[in-house]
């Protein structure tokens, strides 16, 4: 299948990602399937899975993450949120960014992903409106902001945004999954360089 919406570039980064583990080697090879064959795989009118991208903020020195307080899992992570349509999930990332935490100075330390993965997301109530259980493939960009600047919760997404030490960032998640499998792998590669 041959698509025209720009998601070719993707594949070609996706393609040329050299995995971090075996988690993102499974992942990438499930997201590439989806981005090969399904459609509607940018928008979340797929029930069942959809694309989504993340950033992990950190700070000039690297040794800071920007963190929300998230209200729907009642739990400090990492910004992003849907592609909605958009087939340029830096440009999502850092949309996104700027939404929920009011950080607006953001530079991509890379314009390709810095990680893979392929996300649960149980059942939940957002804007009145139950939300069935599904999958989110996502796709995380490394960005960088000066950690001076002023942030801003999003009313509705999150009640707070801040900075946290690197392992304090990890720690500050309620999410066991997220603690061992995202954030504690994604501080790893930036330590790492």
């Amino acid at each position: 299948m041959r698509f025209q919406d720009g998601r070719e570039t993707l594949i070609a980064q996706l393609h040329a990602y050299a995995p971090y583990n075996e988690q993102e080697a499974a992942d990438r090879l499930l997201i590439l399937r989806c981005l090969k064959t399904v459609p509607d795989v940018f928008s979340r009118e797929n029930k069942l899975f959809h694309m989504t991208a993340s950033a992990w903020v950190v700070n000039p020195v690297r040794d800071r993450a920007l963190m929300a307080y998230h209200n729907i899992y009642n739990s400090w992570s990492w910004l992003g949120g849907h592609a909605d349509g958009e087939t340029d999930l830096l440009a999502v990332a850092l949309r996104e960014v700027r939404e929920e935490s009011g950080v607006t100075a953001l530079r991509p330390l890379l314009e390709t992903p810095f990680s893979l993965e392929s996300l649960t997301v149980d059942g939940h109530i957002k804007r009145g409106k139950y939300v069935s259980s599904h999958l989110h493939l996502n796709v995380t960009y490394l960005l960088e902001a000066d950690d001076s600047q002023q942030t801003t919760p999003r009313p509705g997404e999150n009640s707070a945004v801040g900075w946290f030490p690197l392992d304090e960032a990890v720690a500050a998640s309620t999410e066991p999954w997220f603690r061992e499998r995202v954030y504690g792998k994604l501080n790893e590669k930036v330590r790492r360089g």
